[in-house]
């Protein structure tokens, strides 16, 4: 994938805030990798803080939406690992400091 584009994908997931942490997903480190087919289908990859969460679908829901103004994404898929497992050190500083750690 083009880095601008990829670069354009996580400044627009920035925009996508964790409902419970009050935090973007990118500044959390849910998110493992993206990865862009040449037609236009994005997948991402990533985690979230705990196994089970009962926010999954609504975060799902909010990254779709969120994406929908990019262009260059015809559909996105999410796919959820677990491995490696989340934990702070995921964070950046920014996560880290809103959050008092």
């Amino acid at each position: 994938m083009q880095s601008e584009l990829e670069d354009k994908i996580m400044a627009t997931l920035t925009n996508v805030i964790d409902p419970e942490l009050r935090i973007d997903i990118v500044n959390l480190g849910l998110i493992n990798h993206i990865e862009m087919a040449s037609n236009g289908d994005l997948t991402i990859n990533m985690t979230l803080t705990t196994m089970g969460c009962p926010l999954t679908g609504v975060l799902e829901e909010m990254i779709i939406n969120a994406l929908k103004i990019i262009p260059e994404v015809k559909t996105t898929k999410i796919e959820l690992a677990w491995e490696p497992a989340w934990g702070i050190d995921r964070m950046s500083r920014y996560a880290k400091m809103a959050l008092g750690l």
